[in-house]
């Protein structure tokens, strides 16, 4: 089990990431806080706790690998490595200008940290087996974590993946699934009727876990389970959009939406931490 003090410095790390993720999209006019707040807590949970990684030599050959899926959700990961030290908090400041090493969605040519470029949705599982199935024929021991929406799972790449990496018994492959039950247009159980979705990765075989996405205790335990595991994981993490912010949880045209000053305000007033504005 988690200590109660390592909980309280992790929630305020993940505090600290939301306050980033609102001030870069403030600052920039542009973004998407509804779907970054959401996985704050797996996020800092993964850069402050879990993944092998070094700051100071990003393409580290034995290093963990992430790949954020969702990349329309890179505000989070930004705050992250820049609060992991792969560059200066400064950076955000640029957050979708021309010229900035910081884009609308991830990009391995301009960030560094970052693993792999993403935002077609559905295709970081994907990628994610081919790092991990690398990693076996290379004997190396690193672990390879992607983070996905539960809206992204509806594209069919997806399933060719969960059924690549379950033949191959990728037990070095970790998958978080942020089922926060939006997508851009509407609820997942009006677009695809894709519920429940546990049932649907049992069938591919792989090793299933349903957890509190903002639970740190349960997503460092789920991970702890995952790597037991000789076969693929996938954590379903229950999480709310818009986590942290009154004003934004389970509003789903915050799913791209700048908050007004007033709304910057009330958040500095409810995260605290460092401002960057």
């Amino acid at each position: 089990m988690l200590k109660n003090d390592n909980n309280i410095d992790l929630q305020s790390k993940a505090n600290q990431l939301r306050l980033d993720v609102v001030q870069m999209v403030h600052r920039a006019k542009d973004g998407h806080p509804g779907p970054a707040l959401s996985i704050a807590d797996i996020i800092a949970v993964l850069y402050f706790k879990e993944l092998k990684i070094d700051a100071n030599n990003p393409q580290w050959e034995d290093r963990d690998r992430f790949i954020l899926s969702k990349g329309h959700a890179c505000t989070v990961l930004y705050a992250a490595l820049a609060r992991s030290g792969f560059f200066s908090i400064d950076e955000c400041r640029g957050l979708r200008s021309l010229g900035s090493m910081l884009q609308g969605h991830p990009d391995m040519n301009k960030t560094p940290g970052i693993d792999m470029t993403s935002g077609s949705l559905g295709n970081g599982l994907s990628l994610g087996v081919g790092i991990a199935l690398a990693a076996k024929y290379r004997k190396k021991s690193y672990t390879t974590y992607v983070v996905m929406g539960d809206g992204e799972i509806q594209e069919g790449i997806v399933w060719e993946a969960a059924m690549c990496a379950s033949k191959y018994q990728l037990n070095n492959l970790i998958l978080f699934i942020d089922s926060n039950g939006w997508q851009s247009g509407d609820s997942i159980e009006q677009v695809s009727g894709l519920l429940p979705i546990l049932p649907k990765w049992q069938a591919f075989n792989w090793h299933c876990q349903t957890i509190d996405g903002h639970d740190f205790t349960q997503i460092i335990n789920a991970i702890d389970q995952a790597k037991k595991s000789p076969q693929p994981s996938v954590i379903i993490a229950d999480t709310v959009k818009g986590k942290g912010l009154a004003y934004m949880e389970n509003d789903n045209s915050w799913h791209k939406r700048v908050p007004d000053d007033e709304q910057l305000t009330i958040a500095l007033k409810t995260l605290g931490g460092d401002v960057n504005e």
